[in-house]
C-alpha cells in the first residue's frame, strides 16, 4: 500500500495510492448520477464547505461521478478515483454510500479554497457485521438523536444498529398487546432524569433514517434478566428482587436506592431481577413481544439478552433461554444474545452470540461464547476492555464508568477480534462497540465517549488486519485529520491529549 499522512481517511482502505495535487471544489462542479448518495453528496458538501453544488443529467458534464457496478461482485466495496474529476464505483448502493463518506473525508481546505485531494482506491470490509450500539434504556434519546447517531456512526461505515430497548431502569417501545409497559414503565431513567418511549411511528422512523444509510437496526428486549421494569408494568410476569451483596455494596457506595419490587427503579446496579421463568403467562408475553417487534422490524435479528442473571438459577436459565430463542426463530427472526446465554445446552439453532468478556476471557465466558459456534451461530466480538465506549478515556474523566478498564483511545485501537476466544476465526461475524447511558443523559455527552473511540472499532471491522497503515502512530495522524469534518457535522468529539488535531 501507498500512503502518505495527508490522506486523513478513517477506516483505512484496502487499497490506497495517494496521487500529487487536488482536484477543485467549486460552485460550477457538477454531480452526476441516479443514487440517493447524490443527495447525500450534494447536502454533506453544502454542510461543509457552504457550496451547494448542483446535479447533471450528463456524465461527461459532471466533475463527480456516482454509479453502481453490478457486476461486482464484492458486497459493500467500492473504487474511488480522484484527478481531473472524481469517479466513485459501488459494488451495490452500500459501497457506493461508503465511497461518499471515503471522498468527503478527503475534502480539504487551503489558501487555494476548497478541493479533493487525489488519490486511486479500491476498498471493500474484513467483516460483514460491523455494529454499535446504544442503551435507551437507561437514558433515553429521542428519535432526532438516534438519528444524529445513526448519521455519525455510517460515515465511519459501521452498519449495523444495536437499540438496546429495555433494562431495569425504563421499557422504550410501545407494545399494542401490552401497554402498561410504556404507560407504567418508560416514564423514568436511571438518577431519576426524565424517561421516555418510542411509538410504532418512532421506531419506523429510525429503522428507516438507518436504511437509508445502509445501516440495520437490531431491537434487544434484555430477558430474562435486566427485566426491573416489567414488574412495574406486569408485577405477575417478574420474581422479587434479589439483593446480592455486591448490588447493595455498589447502591451504598453510589447513594442509590435498592431495587424494590413494582416501584420505578433509577439506580444502576445488575443481577437483580428475572422474569418468572415457571409461568406460561411469561412466555405469551415475550411471544406477544417478539411478534410485534418482527413485524417492526425488517432486519433479520431481535436480540434477547441474556446477560446478568445472576439471581435466575441455571436450570431455569437453561430453560428460558431455549424457548426465547426459539421463540424468535418462530417469528422469522435470528436470535441474538449475549455469550452467557451460550451456557444453555438447548439455545435454537442459529443463535448468534456476543461476546462482551474481556480480551482475556475470563471464567467460563469463552466456553459459553464457543456454545453459539457449536449450535450453529456465529459470535459478534464486543471485548468489554477495548470496545466499550461508555469507559472512561482517562481516570479522571467526567463521564463513563471504569469497571471493565480506563481505556484510552490507543487502547481501543490496540486488539484483535480474531484472537480472543479459541473458535475459527470464519466464527467471527465482526464487532460491535456498545455504548451504555449510566452516565450519559444528552447526546453531546454520548459523543464526548463514542468520538474518536468509535473510529478506531470502525478500522479494526473494516479494514484489513495486516494493512501498512494498521498502526496507531498512523491511526493517531489519520483520525486526527478527520476534525474540521467532525465539526462541521456537529460531532461533539472528545480532543484526545494523544491525537495531533488537524484545524482544515
Amino acid at each position: 500500500m501507498v500512503f502518505t499522512h495527508s490522506l486523513p481517511l478513517v477506516p483505512v482502505p484496502a487499497s490506497v495510492t495517494a496521487g500529487e495535487g487536488r482536484m477543485p471544489v467549486t460552485a460550477s462542479t457538477l454531480v452526476f448520477g441516479d443514487s440517493p448518495a447524490v443527495a447525500q453528496l450534494v447536502e454533506a458538501v453544502e454542510r461543509r464547505t457552504g457550496i451547494r453544488l448542483a446535479t447533471t443529467d450528463a456524465a461527461a458534464d459532471a466533475g463527480v461521478v456516482l454509479g453502481v457496478d453490478t457486476a461486482a461482485d464484492v458486497p459493500e466495496g467500492y473504487t474511488l478515483s480522484i484527478a481531473d474529476r472524481a469517479v466513485i464505483t459501488g459494488a451495490d448502493e452500500a459501497g457506493l454510500f461508503y465511497g461518499v463518506q471515503t471522498l468527503l473525508q478527503l475534502l480539504r481546505e487551503d489558501d487555494r479554497g476548497w478541493g479533493l485531494l487525489h488519490a486511486d482506491i479500491t476498498d471493500a470490509p474484513r467483516f460483514a457485521r460491523r455494529g454499535i450500539m446504544l442503551d435507551v434504556a437507561r437514558h433515553f434519546f429521542g428519535v432526532d438523536d438516534v438519528k444524529r447517531y445513526i448519521d455519525n456512526a455510517s460515515a465511519l461505515k459501521l452498519n449495523h444498529l444495536h437499540l438496546h430497548l429495555s433494562d431495569d431502569q425504563g421499557w422504550r417501545i410501545h407494545i399494542e398487546s401490552w401497554p402498561k409497559l410504556t404507560e407504567l414503565a418508560s416514564t423514568t431513567s436511571a438518577n431519576g432524569d426524565p424517561g421516555g418511549f418510542y411509538t410504532h411511528d418512532d421506531y419506523r422512523a429510525i429503522v428507516e433514517h438507518a436504511a437509508s444509510r445502509h445501516m440495520i437496526v437490531i431491537p434487544e428486549i434484555d430477558l430474562p434478566g435486566h427485566t426491573h421494569a416489567i414488574g412495574v408494568a406486569y408485577p405477575e410476569l417478574v420474581e422479587a428482587p434479589v439483593l446480592n451483596d455486591s448490588l447493595v455494596s455498589e447502591s451504598a457506595r453510589l447513594g442509590q436506592p435498592l431495587p424494590v419490587a413494582g416501584e420505578t427503579y433509577t439506580g444502576w446496579g445488575v443481577g437483580h431481577s428475572s422474569v418468572r421463568i415457571h409461568e406460561e403467562r411469561t412466555y405469551d408475553f415475550v411471544r406477544d413481544v417478539v411478534r410485534e417487534l418482527a413485524a417492526l422490524t425488517p432486519g433479520p435479528y431481535i436480540h434477547v439478552g441474556g446477560d446478568e442473571s445472576l439471581g435466575t438459577p441455571q436450570a431455569d436459565f437453561d430453560l428460558f433461554a431455549a424457548r426465547a430463542t426459539q421463540i424468535v426463530v418462530d417469528a422469522g427472526k435470528i436470535p441474538v444474545a449475549w455469550h452467557e446465554m451460550g451456557s444453555a445446552e438447548n439455545i435454537a439453532e442459529g443463535t448468534i452470540g456476543q461476546y462482551w468478556g474481556n480480551t482475556v476471557p475470563q471464567g467460563t465466558h469463552a466456553e459459553e461464547a464457543a456454545r453459539f459456534v457449536e449450535r450453529g451461530g456465529g459470535l459478534i466480538m464486543s471485548a468489554s476492555n477495548v470496545s466499550y465506549l461508555d469507559m472512561k478515556y482517562t481516570e479522571d474523566f467526567p463521564l463513563g464508568l471504569t469497571w471493565a478498564a480506563i481505556i484510552d483511545v490507543e487502547s481501543s485501537y490496540a486488539w484483535e477480534p480474531t484472537a480472543v476466544l479459541d473458535v475459527p476465526d470464519t466464527a467471527i461475524l465482526g464487532i460491535e462497540t456498545p455504548l451504555w447511558s449510566e452516565t450519559t443523559k444528552t447526546m453531546d455527552e454520548v459523543e464526548q465517549l463514542v468520538f474518536p473511540r468509535a473510529a478506531a472499532q470502525a478500522e479494526i471491522a473494516w479494514s484489513p488486519k495486516d494493512a501498512a497503515e494498521r498502526t496507531w502512530e498512523s491511526f493517531r495522524e489519520r483520525v486526527g485529520g478527520l476534525a474540521p469534518l467532525w465539526q462541521s457535522e456537529g460531532v461533539n468529539f472528545h480532543a484526545a491529549a494523544e491525537i495531533p488535531w488537524s484545524e482544515r
